[in-house]
Parts: structure tokens; sequence; C-alpha cells
């Protein structure tokens, strides 16, 4: 869809607006298409699939995306960002500000609908060590998608550490596009690693197993993570730990994962409330506690694909007035409650950080100078903590985990949501 610049912003209208396009937001829309509802899909992305379907969707999904992109009842909005979101209370409506990231110099869109589904996913959660901001190193799934997109890796040396399957994912893409695998460091325990395996159910059992035989002759060492990173310029080589023994080893590129955290934002900017653990609150049938404000997928709580999916079409069903099996969602939670027990974090992990290691990377602000304040209010008045470009995203959950700070739930979000052009502020 295109804007014009230098105009009136474009109004749309619908009856329902799907906020991501991902596993859930798909699972989503099909249902709602099917039963004649008007749908405003809105992704930053260019194309459907979300993160863990970035580089294609798979064959079944594909047909039916398809199919649903040329549907009339459909307006596209891909490409397009929320910068802010608020509840028309006299016509019990939401609406959403858009705008194009790719570009910059176009009008904004409002979109507006008597329902809203959030299905705006999870990222990376990020740990501190000395030298982790070092060029060349990113998240795990961040370089797994580099490389799905062409970024160089043959021949470079390669470590992926953290916790949790998506080193093993991440490990495959570089390996199947000639990476050098040194090592895949988990910090979880063996046996930690041996209840989970025995704990799988079969169909993930196998999927496991085919991806190990995949991997095999790759270093993987339990109980281990890295201590600090170094080089000049960018990174050349990591300290690992077992808690036990340190050593060092060279290596051009590392990736590290340490699962993933809901994105909250939009949800927080309209006023749903969160659970204990930063997820967005919702009932048996994936509905906040906003009239007309539903949420599904990983933005609720993280469990991967299969719980994406359920809650999706669950999401889907609660919309169109009906009653939805929540019994493919109850598998997934167990599923994603059999990963959070077996892949919590090793208390070393988050005690790595020293005084000058820096924790708010936009600012470039350390751990010492934050540990002077009382709270992140405080930090952020004092050392702009948190107010670069990432907005928080990185450093506040960092900052809840070292520091204790609950930062998560209050953030005070307002308008834009994220950067915008100047111009954009000054429209109606």
């Amino acid at each position: 869809m295109n804007t014009t610049a230098h105009g009136e912003p474009q109004r749309l209208q619908a009856d329902v607006i799907i906020v991501g396009a991902g596993p859930a937001g798909i699972a989503a829309l099909l249902p709602l298409l099917a039963a004649g509802r008007r749908v405003i899909w809105v992704e930053q992305s260019a194309q459907a699939g979300g993160q863990i379907w970035r580089a294609g969707l798979p064959a079944h999904w594909r047909t039916q995306v398809e199919a649903a992109l040329s549907h009339p009842l459909l307006q596209c909005c891909f490409g397009h960002a929320v910068i802010d979101a608020h509840i028309e209370t006299t016509e019990q409506a939401v609406s959403l500000r858009l705008y194009q990231p790719a570009q910059p110099n176009q009008v904004s869109v409002q979109v507006q609908a008597p329902q809203l589904l959030l299905a705006t996913g999870g990222r990376e959660r990020f740990l501190p060590f000395p030298g982790w901001t070092l060029p060349g190193i990113t998240g795990a799934g961040g370089l797994q998608a580099l490389v799905k997109q062409g970024w160089p890796i043959e021949g470079q040396r390669v470590v992926l550490a953290g916790s949790g399957p998506l080193l093993l994912a991440a490990a495959d893409t570089v390996r199947q596009a000639g990476g050098q695998i040194l090592l895949i460091a988990e910090q979880a325990s063996r046996a930690s690693l041996l209840r989970f395996a025995a704990g799988l159910p079969a169909a993930k059992a196998a999927q496991a197993t085919g991806l190990a035989w995949r991997l095999r002759g790759i270093p993987y060492r339990s109980g281990t993570w890295v201590q600090s990173a170094s080089g000049n310029g960018r990174l050349q080589g990591i300290q690992l730990s077992t808690g036990r023994e340190t050593w060092a080893l060279d290596c051009d590129a590392l990736g590290l994962g340490f699962g993933l955290l809901p994105n909250t934002e939009l949800a927080q900017m309209l006023g749903c409330p969160l659970t204990n653990d930063g997820a967005i609150a919702v009932d048996a049938g994936m509905a906040t506690s906003l009239p007309g404000v539903y949420a599904a997928g990983e933005c609720t709580g993280i469990g991967g694909v299969d719980k994406s999916v359920a809650e999706g079409a669950l999401a889907a069903q609660s919309m169109l007035g009906r009653t939805g099996t929540s019994r493919p969602r109850r598998g997934a939670l167990k599923f994603a409650h059999h990963l959070q027990r077996h892949f919590s974090l090793h208390p070393e992990v988050l005690q790595l950080a020293d005084s000058s290691t820096p924790i708010c990377r936009c600012e470039d602000v350390s751990l010492g100078q934050l540990k002077a304040h009382q709270d992140w209010r405080e930090a952020k008045l004092q050392t702009r903590c948190g107010m670069g470009a990432c907005q928080g995203r990185i450093c506040g959950p960092i900052c809840e985990s070292l520091l204790g700070w609950p930062t998560q739930q209050n953030r005070g979000l307002r308008t834009p949501l994220q950067a915008v052009p100047l111009h954009l502020l000054a429209e109606d």
C-alpha cells in the first residue's frame, strides 16, 4: 500500500486490525477472512513470516497466505510501523497511526477498527559481560537472520553460546552457509538437558534427533558460558567458563542466545496490563482487559511456533464470538513451561558484568554509573539510560535482571512509539 507525500494522512477502516505477520498473525488472519471480516494487516517487514519464517514460509502456510493476500476483504500495510495507538471510546474502536520507515517523507496512515489483535512477537534477550558490544557479536537469532539474508559467514570461525534450542537452530544455519562452528556452549547442566530430552513429545524428540544428526561432529559443551570477549576493534577471542575452569578460544563471530522477551510496547501504550513475567495478560480466549483488544503468540509469553499458531487461531474464534478449543494451546504451554524449567539461567551468567561494562549501548552507560542511582527513573534522568535509539528495549530488561529495577511495566510509553521524522509529529 502506498501513501502520498506532503498530503493528508490516509485513513482506513475495517472490522479487525492485526498487528504482526508471524505465525500468530497468520493463524488468526485466515479464519477471520473466511468468516467475512474486513481485515487490516500491519507488519513492519515487507512480507509475512515474522522472525521465525523470515527466510520464507513453510509450504503449507505459503499457499494459504498467497491466496489470502489477494482476498478482497484484506488491506495490507506491510512495511509499516505503529507510532501511536489509542482507544476511541466514543466510537468503541481502536485507532493506530502508522508510517513507512523505508519512505520517511511519506505521510502517516490512520487505521481504525472495533477489534485489534496484537501478534507482536518477541525479541532476543541480551545479558552483558565484558566485551559484549564488540563488532562480531550478535544475538543467535540475529546471526541466523543475517546469514539467511546473505551475510557472508563462509570460512569464519563461529561460536554459539547461551541457552536453549535456538543455539542449535542457529548453528545449523551457519553450518549450511559454510561457517566453521568451533563450539556450541550451553549454560544449562548436562542433567537438565537429559531431563529436558526425556520429557519431549515424540514429534519434537524426532525433530531434535534430526537436528542433532545434522550437527554431528560439532563440539557441544553443557554447563559452559562466555565470561568475556576481547579484540582490537572487533571480536578476536572469548574467555569461556564452567564455574570451575576457564580457557580462551579465538573466533571471528559469536552468536548469543539467552531466550526471548515478549514485545509489549504497543500493548502498554494502549493500557493493557502485563503479567509478572512481562507478557501481555490475556484470558482463556486471548482477550486482554481492554474491550475489543486481543493478543496472541510470543507477546503473551514465550513458547515457540506451536503456541503462537494455537493462540492465533483461538483469538480469531473469540473475535468471531465463537468458543474455540484450547487443547492445542494447553499442549503448547506445557512444552513452553518444560523448556523454561530446564533452561533456566545459571546465577553466574547474571553476574559477569563489571563496573566498566556498558549496559546501555545507545548512550554508553556502564554498570558502575547505573549503580550510583536508586531506580530506573533516576538513572534515566541522570544518565540517559534507556533514552537512545532502542528506547530501553535492550538495557531495560538488563537493568531488571541485574539491578532488580522493574522497568518493563513502568517506562511511561508515549507517542511516538519509535523514532519518526519530525514532520509526522506535526500532523493532526
